[in-house]
């Protein structure tokens, strides 16, 4: 599908645009044209341009550093109430009791450069036709150009009985709430291998970060059930939302054989609807109305939508897939808002057709920086996401398939003759649970 090649002709608000057009030829005269993502700081761009990033985990702390070392003299202000950063790809690994629930922990402050100003609140409002964002304790800030890389938000109150306290209790994990959620969904899990019994694993129905996740999971707690000798007396069973394993056509059929020879059956078209803690029932809703499966053991993953934040202002998708969710309505390949052309959207926010990933915040913040870096110039840029995402796809400890895609569900080879995307390789296996993660922090760091 080619890119969106809608662009609005002109900007809201006369004041806001005079401001941005200065800004550009002021910015095209003393630089010339726009910077590569990495700048030298002999090369820095000249500008006095108030940009404004709402949000700082990965995708908003990447872009920070970013902007930080290819402007000069530009307001950047980065808007969010966290202190803790959590490194995300590494819940699986602690769900799993592969790593400490420590070791996906830091602080958000290490990665902040000193020039970029952290308004420590929470995004309440964003006003793109006003140009202006309002925090949790309402202090107004303008901004000349946004990046809106607020991630999401899990929902547990919409499966009925279910919340984020019992996790860790009657037999219920959820790793994606946080590492001590993490951590006590592994706890749950190792005394429901000991115990034996069934065990269901599920997917929302909606759209959700690291999809390749709850296949993990379930790959991980047959394995560990293996090892401990216990895989006879417990059964697992995956609950599919839709009809496939996976989006990329091929990579569903790997998975749909590795379940078939490891004994996992899969239940497609099933959502996730209700849970009774007590009597560890599962409700599903499913083509043919509701249906009751009992667990001794259960992963729920709760719906996902973008923040209230976005979800109320003018920036969502007005119809389509995305809409309901809240995904921000942005150029597939240029991450750039279709309506507001001074806005960007990346990492989970964004509303494209992959791309909920680390590895895909990798690939995206370049672009859209370097958008906003030829918007300031005055130039343009020619930088395209093609929808790059990574998912190291864990299927037995030690063993991980590397599986890279991109919006055409082309396989996509990052180290080609080295490692084969199907094949599960102990390779694979020490780049997601050692090398990952300090790519991962030279990224936050405007490096990667």
């Amino acid at each position: 599908m080619k890119a969106n090649a809608h662009q609005p002709t002109d900007f809201p608000g006369d004041a806001d645009t005079s401001r941005r057009r200065f800004l550009a030829l002021a910015a095209a005269g003393a630089a010339g044209a726009a910077l590569p993502a990495q700048a030298k700081s002999a090369d820095k761009l000249k500008t006095s341009a108030r940009i404004v990033i709402a949000g700082a985990g990965a995708a908003g702390l990447a872009a920070a550093s970013r902007l930080s070392a290819g402007l000069d003299g530009a307001r950047i202000t980065l808007i969010d109430a966290r202190m803790p950063h959590y490194y995300q790809p590494g819940f699986t690994l602690v769900g799993a009791g592969i790593k400490p629930p420590h070791y996906v922990v830091s602080n958000t402050a290490d990665y902040i450069s000193s020039n970029v100003d952290w308004v420590q609140e929470s995004v309440a409002e964003i006003d793109p036709d006003a140009n202006k964002v309002v925090t949790s304790r309402g202090k107004t800030i303008a901004y000349d150009y946004l990046i809106v890389a607020t991630g999401l938000t899990l929902h547990y109150e919409e499966i009925d009985g279910m919340e984020a306290g019992l996790i860790g209790k009657e037999g219920i994990a959820s790793i994606y709430n946080g590492p001590d959620a993490a951590h006590a969904s592994w706890q749950a899990l190792s005394e429901f291998i000991d115990r034996g019994g069934r065990g269901v694993f599920t997917r929302p129905g909606t759209e959700m970060k690291c999809a390749g996740a709850p296949l993990k999971y379930t790959f991980l707690a047959e394995d560990h059930a293996t090892r401990r000798g216990q895989r006879s007396k417990i059964e697992i069973e995956y609950f599919s939302n839709n009809k496939v394993l996976f989006s990329v056509p091929i990579v569903a059929e790997k998975v749909r054989m590795l379940f078939r020879d490891r004994g996992i059956p899969a239940t497609y078209e099933r959502v996730l609807t209700a849970i009774d803690p007590g009597r560890r029932i599962a409700t599903f809703r499913s083509p043919q109305g509701t249906e009751e499966q009992p667990y001794d053991f259960i992963h729920v993953i709760p719906p996902m939508r973008a923040p209230e934040a976005v979800r109320n202002s003018p920036l969502p998708w007005q119809s389509g897939n995305w809409a309901a969710e809240g995904w921000m309505e942005v150029d597939r390949h240029t991450l750039r808002h279709v309506r507001y052309h001074n806005v960007f959207g990346v990492g989970d926010i964004a509303g494209v057709p992959k791309g909920k990933t680390a590895a895909s915040v990798k690939w995206q913040v370049p672009v859209a920086v370097d958008h906003l870096l030829a918007e300031i110039a005055g130039t343009t840029s020619s930088e395209r996401y093609d929808g790059y995402t990574s998912c190291p796809l864990i299927t037995r400890l030690g063993r991980a398939m590397l599986i890279e895609f991109d919006y055409e569900n082309n396989l996509v080879h990052s180290f080609p003759g080295f490692i084969a995307p199907l094949e599960e390789l102990w390779v694979s296996w020490v780049m997601k649970t050692m090398a990952l993660k300090p790519t991962y922090i030279s990224m936050l760091r405007g490096r990667a």
